[in-house]
């Protein structure tokens, strides 16, 4: 016989589940609908503009500033493909762009490499105006975590987790430290009463 009072979290789960998909597809729908497509480490980010073969670098006007871009052709004539603010700054003498001719159509591309100033957050979308993809939801490829060294490793994975447990209201990595080791004083000291103390 089951239990009416049984555990409901699978449901919980296939629900929970089902929105992730329905965000996800949504977010995969906002950014597929940009001019550009983008991908990025925790360290830069990288953005490929598909355009005509016709196109020359100097047709072009490519505006890298520390806290945004512009991509367009020359002289208000046309094709903006990306302009606006960048959530955070970028190291302007490290990153590039570059004119590519592709084999896939139309033809060539912009690609442009940004350096991030700050190499310990993910970017929410490249400019402010475009939409948020849900970086609680990146997991980084282990390759590049594995490229950090073991401090910075742990510093990350640590920030990530923190994050990740803020976003689900949980407590992070520190608050849970601090509540095992009230626990394991609580264990050692039964005489006190702790029912006033406040974490945080």
């Amino acid at each position: 016989m089951s239990d009416p009072e049984a555990d409901p979290t699978p449901a919980a789960t296939t629900e929970r589940e089902t929105l992730d998909r329905e965000h996800k597809a949504r977010e995969a729908a906002e950014q597929a609908a940009l001019p550009y497509s983008w991908t990025q480490t925790i360290a830069d980010a990288d953005i490929s503009i598909p355009v005509p073969a016709t196109i020359k670098g100097r047709d072009l006007e490519v505006v890298l500033r520390k806290g945004g871009i512009k991509v367009a052709m020359k002289g208000g004539k046309g094709e903006v493909w990306v302009e606006g603010d960048f959530p955070h700054p970028i190291h302007t003498d490290e990153s590039t762009w570059t004119l590519e001719t592709t084999s896939k159509p139309p033809g060539k591309e912009i690609s442009i490499h940004l350096d991030k100033v700050n190499k310990m957050e993910w970017w929410p979308h490249i400019v402010t105006s475009a939409p948020k993809i849900d970086v609680s939801k990146i997991t980084p490829e282990s390759s590049k975590l594995g490229d950090l060294d073991g401090e910075t490793r742990s510093m990350v994975e640590k920030m990530m987790y923190d994050q990740r447990q803020k976003e689900l209201g949980k407590p992070t990595s520190e608050e849970e430290k601090k509540m095992e080791m009230l626990r394991k004083f609580q264990e050692q000291h039964p005489e006190m009463d702790f029912s006033n103390v406040k974490m945080g």
